[in-house]
């Protein structure tokens, strides 16, 4: 059983009251599941690694339980959030709860996927509970976009957590797992159990820690060449990479001189294969992507 939360945090009731003074329903079609326990956050905040100097992005504040917590441990919170009720409530909220750091708090109303810049200084960490029905295509989009996230730590669907840190060889590694390699180190953090939701949804939550390369994949070839070869190779995942990569090459011959010059069997699949060498692969490509 949970503790009562302190008076700065929401609690199940906090919550229930706000959604219900909003108006506000949880929808499926936005993937929110609100945490209603202040333990939970707090040890969300405590697995981030989070620090006194740290400017913390958040995808999705939903109703505030996670940013309150968060505003409690770094030197700023942006939270950006795509819904209209929630984004205009959440700033009162922070003056409400924590009166003496609301101004260390910033709103950006937006779909995190359009988000390219942010107010103040340049987020050193991602920290959020990212809806299940986006949290991969957001996750990569902000590493992307915010070269300076160093660290991230991520609540997803427990299966996309598994995708997101698996390794070559797993059955589960695929377009997600390479992807998310590509920027950062990355590993499962830990567990969620269902009931610190509301309402609590039907699958557990999982967290991922990402952690940014100090040093980006040794290659000549761009990111855009390098994920192009790791759809290709997913998207007929049972077959072998010189049939799976032909579309992308142009030809089965050209994709099997690519496997080769690269130092891969052309008869390997893709989920055998590291980001370093599907990087490989791009490097000796003979098309024009």
């Amino acid at each position: 059983m949970s503790s009562p939360a302190p008076d700065s945090l929401l609690g199940p009731a906090d919550i229930r009251e706000l959604a219900a003074a909003l108006g506000v329903r949880p929808t499926k079609q936005r993937g929110q599941n609100f945490v209603i326990d202040a333990n939970t956050v707090r040890r969300i905040v405590r697995t981030a690694e989070v620090r006194p100097d740290d400017t913390v992005v958040e995808v999705g504040p939903g109703l505030g339980s996670l940013t309150l917590a968060l505003l409690e441990a770094a030197d700023r919170v942006t939270a950006v959030e795509i819904d209209d009720v929630l984004a205009a409530a959440l700033p009162a909220t922070v003056a409400a709860r924590m009166p003496a750091r609301a101004d260390r708090f910033a709103l950006v109303h937006s779909d995190a996927m359009h988000v390219t810049e942010l107010p103040g200084p340049a987020p050193t960490a991602l920290v959020a509970n990212l809806p299940y029905n986006v949290a991969v295509p957001v996750l990569l989009h902000m590493l992307d976009t915010f070269p300076s996230i160093e660290r991230t730590l991520v609540m997803v669907q427990s299966e996309v957590a598994d995708r997101l840190a698996a390794a070559p060889g797993s059955k589960v590694y695929g377009v997600p797992s390479v992807k998310a390699n590509w920027y950062a180190e990355v590993k499962r953090a830990g567990a969620i159990g269902r009931n610190v939701f509301w309402p609590a949804p039907n699958v557990d939550s999982g967290l991922v820690s990402l952690v940014r390369r100090t040093e980006p994949i040794a290659t000549t070839a761009t990111k855009r060449q390098v994920f192009a070869v790791v759809d290709a190779a997913f998207a007929q995942r049972r077959k072998t990479l010189r049939a799976a990569l032909a579309g992308w090459a142009g030809s089965a011959a050209a994709a099997e001189a690519a496997l080769v010059a690269a130092g891969i069997s052309p008869q390997a699949r893709g989920e055998s294969l590291t980001v370093e060498e599907f990087a490989r692969i791009a490097e000796h490509a003979q098309t024009g992507v």
